[in-house]
Protein backbone atom coordinates (compact mmCIF):
# COMPACT_ATOMS: atom_id res chain seq x y z
CA UNK A 1 0.00 0.00 0.00
CA UNK A 2 1.41 3.50 -0.87
CA UNK A 3 2.18 6.31 1.48
CA UNK A 4 -0.69 8.39 0.01
CA UNK A 5 -3.11 5.86 0.18
CA UNK A 6 -2.32 5.02 3.79
CA UNK A 7 -2.68 8.79 4.44
CA UNK A 8 -5.82 8.86 2.10
CA UNK A 9 -7.61 6.06 4.70
CA UNK A 10 -6.51 7.29 8.07
CA UNK A 11 -9.72 8.90 7.30
CA UNK A 12 -11.60 7.97 10.07
CA UNK A 13 -11.35 10.89 13.28
CA UNK A 14 -15.07 11.66 14.24
CA UNK A 15 -16.40 12.69 16.71
CA UNK A 16 -16.39 10.09 19.99
CA UNK A 17 -19.62 11.33 21.64
CA UNK A 18 -22.84 12.88 20.66
CA UNK A 19 -26.16 13.13 20.66
CA UNK A 20 -28.67 14.23 17.62
CA UNK A 21 -31.48 13.63 15.41
CA UNK A 22 -31.13 10.51 12.58
CA UNK A 23 -33.75 10.86 9.98
CA UNK A 24 -33.39 7.99 7.70
CA UNK A 25 -34.86 7.07 3.75
CA UNK A 26 -35.15 4.57 1.37
CA UNK A 27 -34.28 5.39 -2.40
CA UNK A 28 -33.60 3.56 -4.94
CA UNK A 29 -30.47 3.98 -7.27
CA UNK A 30 -32.06 6.05 -10.28
CA UNK A 31 -33.28 8.62 -7.18
CA UNK A 32 -30.29 8.39 -5.63
CA UNK A 33 -28.54 9.79 -8.77
CA UNK A 34 -30.66 12.65 -9.10
CA UNK A 35 -30.72 13.63 -5.26
CA UNK A 36 -26.72 13.29 -5.32
CA UNK A 37 -26.51 15.54 -7.99
CA UNK A 38 -29.13 18.58 -6.32
CA UNK A 39 -27.00 18.10 -3.23
CA UNK A 40 -23.70 19.18 -4.97
CA UNK A 41 -24.92 22.89 -5.15
CA UNK A 42 -25.20 22.93 -1.42
CA UNK A 43 -22.61 20.07 0.35
CA UNK A 44 -19.51 18.71 -0.52
CA UNK A 45 -17.98 15.51 0.00
CA UNK A 46 -16.78 14.86 3.34
CA UNK A 47 -12.64 15.07 2.98
CA UNK A 48 -12.41 11.66 4.28
CA UNK A 49 -13.66 9.68 1.56
CA UNK A 50 -11.13 7.43 -0.71
CA UNK A 51 -11.51 8.11 -4.17
CA UNK A 52 -10.53 4.35 -4.62
CA UNK A 53 -13.84 3.13 -3.62
CA UNK A 54 -15.59 5.78 -5.63
CA UNK A 55 -15.28 8.46 -3.07
CA UNK A 56 -16.57 6.72 -0.44
CA UNK A 57 -15.55 4.81 2.32
CA UNK A 58 -15.94 1.14 3.88
CA UNK A 59 -17.68 0.64 7.24
CA UNK A 60 -18.00 -2.31 8.90
CA UNK A 61 -19.81 -3.27 12.39
CA UNK A 62 -19.95 -6.24 14.70
CA UNK A 63 -23.27 -6.95 16.80
CA UNK A 64 -23.39 -7.74 20.53
CA UNK A 65 -27.19 -9.57 21.37
CA UNK A 66 -27.69 -11.79 23.98
CA UNK A 67 -29.16 -15.27 23.75
CA UNK A 68 -32.80 -13.55 23.51
CA UNK A 69 -32.03 -11.11 20.95
CA UNK A 70 -32.94 -8.53 23.40
CA UNK A 71 -31.56 -5.29 21.23
CA UNK A 72 -32.93 -7.11 18.30
CA UNK A 73 -36.46 -6.58 20.20
CA UNK A 74 -35.56 -3.04 21.36
CA UNK A 75 -34.46 -1.85 18.12
CA UNK A 76 -37.41 -3.11 16.12
CA UNK A 77 -38.87 0.06 17.01
CA UNK A 78 -41.20 -1.55 20.45
CA UNK A 79 -38.80 0.65 22.64
CA UNK A 80 -38.47 4.27 22.96
CA UNK A 81 -35.57 4.13 25.32
CA UNK A 82 -32.97 1.52 24.00
CA UNK A 83 -29.43 0.96 23.08
CA UNK A 84 -26.81 -1.74 21.28
CA UNK A 85 -23.40 -1.92 21.57
CA UNK A 86 -20.87 -2.99 18.56
CA UNK A 87 -17.28 -3.06 17.36
CA UNK A 88 -16.31 -1.12 14.81
CA UNK A 89 -13.61 -1.03 11.99
CA UNK A 90 -13.03 0.95 8.70
CA UNK A 91 -11.76 -1.36 6.82
CA UNK A 92 -11.89 -5.14 5.31
CA UNK A 93 -8.52 -6.13 5.72
CA UNK A 94 -7.01 -7.37 8.97
CA UNK A 95 -3.18 -6.36 7.29
CA UNK A 96 -4.51 -2.84 7.10
CA UNK A 97 -3.91 -0.61 10.20
CA UNK A 98 -7.56 1.09 10.57
CA UNK A 99 -8.48 1.98 14.00
CA UNK A 100 -11.15 -0.13 15.81
CA UNK A 101 -13.64 1.23 18.37
CA UNK A 102 -15.90 0.28 20.68
CA UNK A 103 -19.42 2.09 19.85
CA UNK A 104 -22.88 1.95 22.23
CA UNK A 105 -25.64 3.90 19.82
CA UNK A 106 -28.78 4.35 21.85
CA UNK A 107 -32.03 6.50 21.29
CA UNK A 108 -33.59 8.55 24.46
CA UNK A 109 -37.15 9.50 22.71
CA UNK A 110 -36.33 11.23 19.78
CA UNK A 111 -32.50 12.14 20.37
CA UNK A 112 -29.89 9.28 18.61
CA UNK A 113 -26.69 9.54 20.60
CA UNK A 114 -23.39 7.40 20.60
CA UNK A 115 -20.10 6.95 22.70
CA UNK A 116 -17.03 5.56 21.32
CA UNK A 117 -13.59 4.73 22.56
CA UNK A 118 -10.68 3.23 20.67
CA UNK A 119 -10.21 -0.71 21.05
CA UNK A 120 -6.57 -1.88 20.71
CA UNK A 121 -5.95 -4.17 17.92
CA UNK A 122 -5.57 -6.93 20.50
CA UNK A 123 -9.12 -7.36 20.09
CA UNK A 124 -9.19 -8.99 16.80
CA UNK A 125 -7.35 -12.16 17.61
CA UNK A 126 -9.47 -12.15 21.22
CA UNK A 127 -12.76 -12.40 19.06
CA UNK A 128 -11.04 -15.34 17.10
CA UNK A 129 -10.47 -17.22 20.52
CA UNK A 130 -13.99 -15.66 21.93
CA UNK A 131 -15.51 -16.72 25.42
CA UNK A 132 -12.88 -16.02 28.38
CA UNK A 133 -10.68 -14.57 26.01
CA UNK A 134 -13.11 -11.97 24.88
CA UNK A 135 -14.28 -11.21 28.44
CA UNK A 136 -10.62 -10.73 29.59
CA UNK A 137 -9.68 -8.53 27.05
CA UNK A 138 -12.26 -6.00 27.86
CA UNK A 139 -11.74 -6.26 31.67
CA UNK A 140 -8.35 -5.51 31.48
CA UNK A 141 -9.35 -1.79 29.44
CA UNK A 142 -12.55 -1.13 32.23
CA UNK A 143 -10.21 1.36 34.25
CA UNK A 144 -9.71 3.26 30.19
CA UNK A 145 -12.90 4.53 29.33
CA UNK A 146 -16.10 4.24 31.33
CA UNK A 147 -17.47 2.71 28.15
CA UNK A 148 -15.57 -0.27 28.52
CA UNK A 149 -16.92 -0.35 31.94
CA UNK A 150 -20.37 -0.27 31.01
CA UNK A 151 -19.88 -2.81 28.08
CA UNK A 152 -18.74 -5.14 30.67
CA UNK A 153 -21.66 -5.09 33.33
CA UNK A 154 -24.03 -5.78 30.60
CA UNK A 155 -21.77 -8.04 28.82
CA UNK A 156 -22.13 -10.26 32.06
CA UNK A 157 -25.32 -9.19 32.77
CA UNK A 158 -26.84 -9.98 29.49
CA UNK A 159 -24.13 -12.48 28.58
CA UNK A 160 -23.99 -10.57 25.17
CA UNK A 161 -21.69 -12.04 22.64
CA UNK A 162 -21.00 -10.91 19.00
CA UNK A 163 -24.25 -12.16 16.38
CA UNK A 164 -24.11 -10.06 13.46
CA UNK A 165 -21.32 -8.40 10.74
CA UNK A 166 -22.80 -5.34 8.85
CA UNK A 167 -20.66 -4.28 6.26
CA UNK A 168 -21.31 -1.45 3.62
CA UNK A 169 -20.16 1.86 1.43
CA UNK A 170 -20.97 4.93 2.73
CA UNK A 171 -20.79 8.27 0.87
CA UNK A 172 -21.15 11.48 3.33
CA UNK A 173 -21.73 15.13 2.24
CA UNK A 174 -21.26 18.13 4.90
CA UNK A 175 -22.00 21.20 4.71
CA UNK A 176 -20.29 24.88 5.02
CA UNK A 177 -22.91 26.39 6.24
CA UNK A 178 -24.49 24.25 9.18
CA UNK A 179 -21.83 22.25 10.70
CA UNK A 180 -24.10 20.10 12.64
CA UNK A 181 -25.99 18.80 9.34
CA UNK A 182 -24.50 15.52 7.36
CA UNK A 183 -26.30 13.52 5.01
CA UNK A 184 -24.99 9.95 4.02
CA UNK A 185 -25.76 6.97 1.78
CA UNK A 186 -25.03 3.78 2.59
CA UNK A 187 -24.53 0.93 -0.21
CA UNK A 188 -23.84 -2.50 -0.84
CA UNK A 189 -25.00 -4.14 2.45
CA UNK A 190 -23.60 -7.31 3.12
CA UNK A 191 -24.36 -9.23 6.25
CA UNK A 192 -22.59 -12.19 7.76
CA UNK A 193 -23.27 -14.27 10.77
CA UNK A 194 -20.57 -14.72 12.43
CA UNK A 195 -18.22 -13.72 15.80
CA UNK A 196 -15.47 -12.57 14.53
CA UNK A 197 -14.30 -9.32 12.48
CA UNK A 198 -12.05 -10.97 9.89
CA UNK A 199 -11.09 -14.39 8.74
CA UNK A 200 -15.12 -14.92 7.62
CA UNK A 201 -14.35 -17.29 5.01
CA UNK A 202 -16.18 -20.14 5.71
CA UNK A 203 -18.93 -17.78 6.89
CA UNK A 204 -21.97 -16.91 4.52
CA UNK A 205 -22.45 -13.38 3.43
CA UNK A 206 -26.25 -11.94 2.37
CA UNK A 207 -26.86 -8.85 -0.05
CA UNK A 208 -29.28 -6.94 2.11
CA UNK A 209 -31.79 -4.68 0.07
CA UNK A 210 -29.76 -4.79 -3.47
CA UNK A 211 -30.28 -1.67 -5.80
CA UNK A 212 -31.39 0.44 -3.24
CA UNK A 213 -29.60 2.89 -0.86
CA UNK A 214 -29.96 4.02 3.08
CA UNK A 215 -30.04 7.63 3.72
CA UNK A 216 -29.25 9.48 6.35
CA UNK A 217 -29.68 12.39 7.53
CA UNK A 218 -28.38 13.86 10.54
CA UNK A 219 -28.74 17.17 12.93
CA UNK A 220 -27.98 18.60 16.32
CA UNK A 221 -30.86 20.99 15.94
CA UNK A 222 -33.03 21.79 13.25
CA UNK A 223 -32.56 20.69 9.64
CA UNK A 224 -32.14 23.18 6.45
CA UNK A 225 -35.11 24.59 5.26
CA UNK A 226 -33.64 23.95 1.60
CA UNK A 227 -33.15 20.30 2.43
CA UNK A 228 -37.09 20.20 3.63
CA UNK A 229 -37.87 21.47 0.47
CA UNK A 230 -36.13 19.37 -1.51
CA UNK A 231 -37.57 16.29 0.66
CA UNK A 232 -40.47 17.27 -0.63
CA UNK A 233 -39.98 17.99 -3.86
CA UNK A 234 -38.52 14.18 -4.07
CA UNK A 235 -41.87 13.29 -1.59
CA UNK A 236 -39.35 11.37 0.45
CA UNK A 237 -40.46 9.22 3.09
CA UNK A 238 -39.03 8.23 6.48
CA UNK A 239 -38.47 5.04 7.03
CA UNK A 240 -37.91 3.17 10.51
CA UNK A 241 -34.88 0.92 9.46
CA UNK A 242 -32.19 -0.09 11.40
CA UNK A 243 -29.40 -2.23 9.32
CA UNK A 244 -29.18 -4.25 12.85
CA UNK A 245 -32.49 -5.57 13.03
CA UNK A 246 -33.17 -5.86 9.32
CA UNK A 247 -29.78 -8.11 8.82
CA UNK A 248 -31.18 -9.67 11.60
CA UNK A 249 -34.23 -10.49 10.01
CA UNK A 250 -32.90 -11.28 6.82
CA UNK A 251 -30.04 -13.68 8.11
CA UNK A 252 -33.14 -15.63 10.03
CA UNK A 253 -31.18 -14.95 13.59
CA UNK A 254 -34.58 -13.10 14.82
CA UNK A 255 -37.33 -15.27 12.86
CA UNK A 256 -38.91 -15.84 15.95
CA UNK A 257 -39.05 -12.25 17.04
CA UNK A 258 -42.60 -12.09 17.17
CA UNK A 259 -43.19 -14.67 18.81
CA UNK A 260 -40.72 -13.77 21.44
CA UNK A 261 -42.25 -10.42 21.54
CA UNK A 262 -45.51 -12.14 22.51
CA UNK A 263 -44.46 -14.03 25.31
CA UNK A 264 -42.31 -11.14 26.58
CA UNK A 265 -45.40 -9.39 26.72
CA UNK A 266 -47.48 -12.32 28.48
CA UNK A 267 -44.52 -12.46 31.07
CA UNK A 268 -45.09 -8.72 31.81
CA UNK A 269 -49.05 -8.77 32.16
CA UNK A 270 -48.95 -11.86 34.33
CA UNK A 271 -46.25 -10.61 36.32
CA UNK A 272 -48.52 -7.26 37.57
Amino acid sequence: MSADHREERDYVRPELNFSRFEIRYMIDAEARVELENVLKFYMTLDPNVCAERHNRYFVRSLYFDDDLYTNTYETSGAQIMRRKYRIRTYTDSVDEESPVFLEVKGRTEEMTYKRRAVLPRTIIRALEYGGCTLRGEFVKMAHKDPLFSSFNFDAKRMNLRPRLLVDYERRPYISAYSPDFRVTFDSALELTVTDRLFDRTADCQRLFMPGYSVVEVKFRKKMPAWFMRLICSYDLKPVAVSKYYKGMERTGLACKLVDDLQTRQSVKSNSL
